[in-house]
């Protein structure tokens, strides 16, 4: 059996640690991604889905227990490991795509390439404008980020979280300020890069229809993996 891309086990964050105030918000979290798995995130608001995203994707870290991604237990890296890990092996999608205003569609997906090799190449803007013809906004390739509809931004986002070919995407309700039709076209377009490369997604939704599109659903429920979704 292959590897899990992603394996929790016992995670536990606390905030205010050894203080009067201290609350433990994840209490003891075991789950496991399957490599290419396409897995949808549920839970409602102060379920500590949040939190949980933030430590999958290396943006905080646990209290305690052990997290590892794509084998690698983060508990044995430094800080200049972590964000190489995090730069490398995952990709962030958001509800507000975070593009770089000044910058083209094709220089924000490029973004991630540069920061990593210091400088644009042939190579890197190939990849750029290959990513774009693939979320097929191809030809917005020069528009500046911020003149394009709400959901070409979000398939500009879906490129640059690609960029770096990682194992591992991170979708924090990607379609949430989309319309109907324009978030349709953006879950379609994950899952059938899912299927094309077999990068990993972890997808953060309210919205039960696209979850259930998924290959499962994860439900938080108060600190915990558990309970049944909508």
């Amino acid at each position: 059996m292959a590897e899990p891309i992603l394996a929790l086990k016992d995670v536990r964050k606390s905030y205010a640690v050894g203080l009067s105030t201290e609350t433990e918000v994840l209490h003891g979290i075991d789950l496991e991604l399957e490599s290419g798995g396409f897995v949808a995130l549920v839970g409602p608001s102060g379920s500590g889905k949040s939190t949980l995203l933030n430590i999958i994707g290396l943006l905080d870290r646990p209290t305690s227990g052990e997290l590892a991604i794509a084998g690698r237990k983060t508990s044995e890296l430094d800080d200049a490991q972590i964000t190489h890990l995090r730069g490398h092996r995952i990709g962030f999608v958001f509800q507000s795509h975070l593009l770089i205003s000044a910058f083209t569609a094709l220089e924000n997906v490029m973004m991630p390439m540069v920061v990593s090799r210091g400088h644009v190449t042939e190579a890197i803007e190939a990849r750029g404008r290959h990513l774009l013809d693939r979320m097929g906004i191809a030809q917005f390739a020069n528009n500046g980020a911020l003149n394009m509809s709400g959901g070409q931004q979000q398939r500009v986002a879906v490129a640059r979280a690609l960029a770096m070919q990682p194992d591992l995407i991170l979708a924090d309700e990607p379609t949430g300020n989309l319309d109907s039709k324009s978030a349709e076209v953006v879950f379609t377009l994950m899952r059938e890069e899912n299927a094309r490369s077999g990068t990993s997604f972890l997808i953060v939704t309210h919205n039960m229809d696209l979850a259930r599109r998924c290959d499962r659903i994860i439900t938080v429920v108060d600190g915990r993996i558990g309970g049944s979704p909508e």
